[in-house]
């Protein structure tokens, strides 16, 4: 392999090749996370859609799956924080992924316990905010990643962040092949993070009604809008969409309320940890009481689409490279697709 494509990351990661997988809600399972482990890059469990008891179990499922290096994505500011930090030290896991809230004082604890702290941010400002708290790695993510989003295009974001920390940044928003890896370099990034790629993969526990969608979706039909959970989301329009953007706010407060109430049947948190995380999110993110009350709305539609398997009445949160996506190949062949056109692109730059 070229020694531009072996980066500070591989290192500090453990792993072959820059890639990494995000931590997906209700995607980023067990087997997916060990077969991008396996192929040589690194998959993250999503932890932030499982009760924190659990955490610990979905680990064990990944080691017994692997013995390569892989990583836990979860909230900071959500209700049983604290326990899935110990999983992670207790289990050795390499790296931990978080955005929303980060705690200064849970982050020097992964930290002392050896975890490399990885995590996710939408602006300059934030990249900078997370190096001080004591980020290994930091993932920027531009306008054209999926789910939570924002305004600046990862060709701005990348290279402003890149000179903004002494750290190294992995490029997300828009990566799906071999060239992209090879841009995402010449930004200054040290390698790049891929959701929606992922998703469209054979390993991918996504049901086949909603992976059709995600296929037969346009670059156009991959839009922002803030009616999920009251922040920019990039998702994939469909009918759930189209009624939340053209339904009342009494409409769509009753319907936060409804998944506010499963939420937390599915987390086993109480009433007090919801309140408190409420408010932490709110300070952190500026939301006003309404857009706090439908933060609730995300994980529970996403499980409708993402586990369910109904695409209709779930939200389907989709980076923009959905438009070009539709095969679903292992996650070794895509991974090897990748590199060799990495390779390539850069055999042809030089020569």
């Amino acid at each position: 392999m070229p020694s531009q494509l072996h980066t500070q990351i591989c290192d500090r990661l453990g792993i072959q090749y820059p890639i990494i997988q995000t931590g997906m809600g209700w995607v980023a399972k067990p087997e997916l996370v060990a077969a991008v482990s396996e192929a040589g890059a690194i998959g993250f469990l999503a932890a932030a859609t499982l009760p924190p008891e659990a955490v610990e179990g979905e680990i064990k499922k990944i080691k017994a799956l692997t013995d390569r290096p892989f990583g836990v994505n979860f909230l900071m500011d959500a209700p049983g924080a604290e326990l899935i930090a110990d999983a992670i030290i207790r289990q050795g896991v390499r790296a931990a992924g978080y955005n929303r809230a980060p705690d200064a004082k849970l982050i020097a604890r992964l930290k002392e316990g050896g975890v490399v702290c990885v995590p996710t941010c939408g602006a300059v400002k934030h990249a900078v905010k997370a190096e001080a708290l004591g980020a290994d790695i930091i993932v920027v993510q531009g306008a054209e990643g999926g789910g939570h989003t924002g305004p600046v295009p990862t060709s701005l974001l990348v290279p402003g962040a890149a000179d903004a920390v002494r750290v190294p940044v992995v490029a997300a928003g828009g990566y799906f092949d071999g060239r992209g890896l090879v841009s995402a370099l010449a930004y200054g990034a040290q390698g790049i993070a891929m959701g929606t790629r992922f998703l469209m993969t054979a390993e991918s526990p996504v049901p086949t009604e909603t992976t059709n969608r995600f296929a037969q979706a346009r670059v156009e039909d991959v839009l922002v809008t803030t009616e999920v959970d009251g922040l920019p989301q990039r998702v994939i329009a469909n009918e759930l969409v189209r009624k939340l953007e053209s339904g009342s706010s009494l409409t769509r407060l009753v319907f936060a309320l409804r998944n506010g109430l499963a939420y937390r049947k599915m987390t086993g948190a109480s009433i007090r940890d919801l309140l408190t995380s409420a408010l932490a999110m709110q300070r952190n993110e500026r939301l006003s009481r309404t857009q706090t009350l439908m933060a609730v709305n995300a994980p529970m539609l996403a499980q409708t689409a993402m586990e369910s398997g109904d695409p209709a009445h779930g939200y389907l949160p989709s980076g923009s490279v959905a438009g070009v996506i539709d095969a679903r190949p292992r996650c070794a062949d895509l991974i090897a697709q990748i590199i060799e056109e990495a390779e390539q692109t850069l055999k042809r730059l030089t020569h």
